[in-house]
């Protein structure tokens, strides 16, 4: 099937099967491997990208259904040469160890960031009706739950995290 992903600000027309996951269209047909395959189950978040402006594990959305998506890759969040943030942040606090988590981490923080901007409470927010979510290590710690670290980097995630955070 054809089908039109926006890319990290480009477009690409690729033909797929109807069973491709957008990971592997992602790493396979298109040559973009920052989202990585760790569990391939949603279970590890290695595979996170935004699509549509909302985080999402790769490995379980079919690519066809989402002809006409806008995603964006841990590569694609550097604008005009600079690093995001949050990748700045992950550097200084040497936030990683082998790495192979890192770009899933740092999409799935600057997410994150978005949902306690728009105050979307999580499992521990103290005050559900509030307009802002006070990012603290415990509400940090519950929102990257999704996103697992098998070296245990969390002692540097969170404040890198924290950091950007403000």
């Amino acid at each position: 099937m054809e089908i039109t992903l926006r890319v990290d600000g480009s477009e690409r027309r690729l033909s797929v099967d109807t069973r491709t996951t957008l990971l592997d269209a992602l790493r396979e047909d298109l040559g973009m491997t920052s989202a990585k395959k760790g569990c391939d189950h949603g279970q590890c978040g290695a595979c996170t990208v935004l699509l549509d402006g909302r985080r999402a594990n790769s490995c379980l959305a079919l690519a066809v259904a989402h002809d006409g998506a806008e995603i964006v890759t841990a590569g694609g969040l550097a604008a005009a040469g600079e690093l995001h943030p949050l990748q700045r942040a992950f550097i200084e606090h040497d936030a990683f160890q082998c790495g192979y988590c890192t770009p899933g981490q740092i999409v799935s923080a600057v997410a994150m960031l978005q949902e306690a901007a728009a105050a979307w409470p999580s499992v521990v927010t103290r005050d559900l009706g509030a307009e802002t979510v006070l990012l603290d290590e415990g509400e940090i710690r519950e929102r990257m739950s999704g996103n697992l670290c098998r070296c245990a980097a969390y002692v540097n995630i969170v404040p890198a995290i924290l950091e950007v955070a403000g």
